[in-house]
Protein backbone atom coordinates (compact mmCIF):
# COMPACT_ATOMS: atom_id res chain seq x y z
CA UNK A 1 0.00 0.00 0.00
CA UNK A 2 1.23 3.49 -0.85
CA UNK A 3 0.01 6.72 0.69
CA UNK A 4 0.28 10.25 -0.64
CA UNK A 5 -0.11 13.32 1.54
CA UNK A 6 -0.59 16.63 -0.29
CA UNK A 7 -0.65 20.02 1.39
CA UNK A 8 -0.74 23.63 0.22
CA UNK A 9 2.40 25.70 0.76
CA UNK A 10 2.29 28.83 2.94
CA UNK A 11 -1.51 28.84 3.11
CA UNK A 12 -1.48 29.76 6.80
CA UNK A 13 0.62 32.83 6.02
CA UNK A 14 -1.78 33.91 3.29
CA UNK A 15 -4.71 33.50 5.67
CA UNK A 16 -2.91 35.46 8.39
CA UNK A 17 -2.14 38.24 5.94
CA UNK A 18 -5.80 38.49 4.94
CA UNK A 19 -6.89 38.58 8.59
CA UNK A 20 -4.38 41.27 9.51
CA UNK A 21 -5.36 43.44 6.56
CA UNK A 22 -9.09 42.88 7.13
CA UNK A 23 -9.30 41.46 3.60
CA UNK A 24 -12.45 39.38 3.92
CA UNK A 25 -12.95 39.30 0.14
CA UNK A 26 -9.61 37.56 -0.55
CA UNK A 27 -10.02 35.35 2.51
CA UNK A 28 -13.31 34.08 1.13
CA UNK A 29 -11.85 33.76 -2.39
CA UNK A 30 -8.88 31.72 -1.11
CA UNK A 31 -11.23 29.41 0.79
CA UNK A 32 -13.35 28.79 -2.30
CA UNK A 33 -10.33 28.24 -4.56
CA UNK A 34 -8.75 25.75 -2.15
CA UNK A 35 -12.00 23.84 -1.76
CA UNK A 36 -12.35 23.51 -5.53
CA UNK A 37 -8.68 22.57 -5.95
CA UNK A 38 -8.61 19.88 -3.25
CA UNK A 39 -11.83 18.39 -4.58
CA UNK A 40 -10.32 18.23 -8.09
CA UNK A 41 -7.20 16.56 -6.69
CA UNK A 42 -9.30 14.03 -4.76
CA UNK A 43 -11.38 13.29 -7.87
CA UNK A 44 -8.23 12.82 -9.97
CA UNK A 45 -6.76 10.43 -7.42
CA UNK A 46 -10.01 8.45 -7.19
CA UNK A 47 -10.18 8.21 -10.98
CA UNK A 48 -6.87 6.31 -11.03
CA UNK A 49 -7.69 3.92 -8.19
CA UNK A 50 -6.83 5.78 -5.00
CA UNK A 51 -9.00 5.79 -1.89
CA UNK A 52 -9.24 9.31 -0.49
CA UNK A 53 -8.82 9.34 3.29
CA UNK A 54 -8.85 13.10 3.85
CA UNK A 55 -9.87 16.06 1.73
CA UNK A 56 -10.25 19.37 3.54
CA UNK A 57 -8.83 22.88 3.74
CA UNK A 58 -5.64 22.73 1.65
CA UNK A 59 -4.83 19.05 1.92
CA UNK A 60 -5.57 15.62 0.53
CA UNK A 61 -4.42 12.21 1.76
CA UNK A 62 -5.04 9.07 -0.28
CA UNK A 63 -3.89 5.48 -0.56
CA UNK A 64 -3.58 2.88 -3.29
CA UNK A 65 -2.41 -0.66 -3.85
CA UNK A 66 -1.70 0.12 -7.51
CA UNK A 67 1.71 1.04 -8.91
CA UNK A 68 2.03 4.73 -9.80
CA UNK A 69 4.56 7.13 -11.19
CA UNK A 70 4.26 9.58 -8.33
CA UNK A 71 6.47 12.19 -10.01
CA UNK A 72 4.13 12.40 -13.00
CA UNK A 73 1.15 12.30 -10.69
CA UNK A 74 2.55 15.23 -8.70
CA UNK A 75 3.09 17.20 -11.91
CA UNK A 76 -0.56 16.76 -12.86
CA UNK A 77 -1.74 17.59 -9.33
CA UNK A 78 0.35 20.77 -9.34
CA UNK A 79 -1.57 21.99 -12.38
CA UNK A 80 -4.77 21.91 -10.30
CA UNK A 81 -3.49 24.50 -7.81
CA UNK A 82 -5.11 27.93 -7.78
CA UNK A 83 -3.09 30.77 -9.27
CA UNK A 84 -0.29 31.76 -6.89
CA UNK A 85 -0.58 28.58 -4.79
CA UNK A 86 1.76 25.60 -4.78
CA UNK A 87 1.48 22.16 -3.20
CA UNK A 88 4.03 19.87 -1.62
CA UNK A 89 3.56 16.12 -1.33
CA UNK A 90 5.00 13.11 0.42
CA UNK A 91 4.73 9.42 -0.44
CA UNK A 92 5.27 6.50 1.89
CA UNK A 93 4.16 3.01 2.83
CA UNK A 94 2.06 4.32 5.73
CA UNK A 95 0.33 7.57 6.61
CA UNK A 96 3.22 8.39 8.96
CA UNK A 97 5.86 7.82 6.26
CA UNK A 98 3.88 9.93 3.78
CA UNK A 99 3.60 12.72 6.35
CA UNK A 100 7.34 12.60 7.14
CA UNK A 101 8.10 12.78 3.41
CA UNK A 102 5.65 15.72 3.11
CA UNK A 103 7.39 17.57 5.94
CA UNK A 104 10.72 16.91 4.20
CA UNK A 105 9.37 18.38 0.96
CA UNK A 106 8.04 21.45 2.77
CA UNK A 107 11.32 21.89 4.64
CA UNK A 108 13.46 21.61 1.53
CA UNK A 109 12.07 24.06 -0.97
CA UNK A 110 8.33 23.36 -1.11
CA UNK A 111 6.44 22.84 -4.37
CA UNK A 112 7.91 19.35 -4.69
CA UNK A 113 7.34 15.70 -3.90
CA UNK A 114 9.53 13.60 -1.62
CA UNK A 115 9.30 9.86 -1.22
CA UNK A 116 10.07 8.40 2.18
CA UNK A 117 12.13 5.62 0.62
CA UNK A 118 14.44 8.24 -0.95
CA UNK A 119 15.10 10.35 2.15
CA UNK A 120 18.34 8.56 3.06
CA UNK A 121 19.79 8.94 -0.43
CA UNK A 122 18.78 12.62 -0.56
CA UNK A 123 20.55 13.28 2.73
CA UNK A 124 17.32 14.72 4.12
CA UNK A 125 16.53 12.29 6.89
Amino acid sequence: MKYISIDGDDIGRKITSYYLSNDSENLSKLSSELKISTEKIAFQLQSIGFSVLFCAADGVVASTKLENDFNNLFDSISKLAPNGITFSAGVGSSPREAYIALISAKSNGKNCLHQYSDLDSLGLE
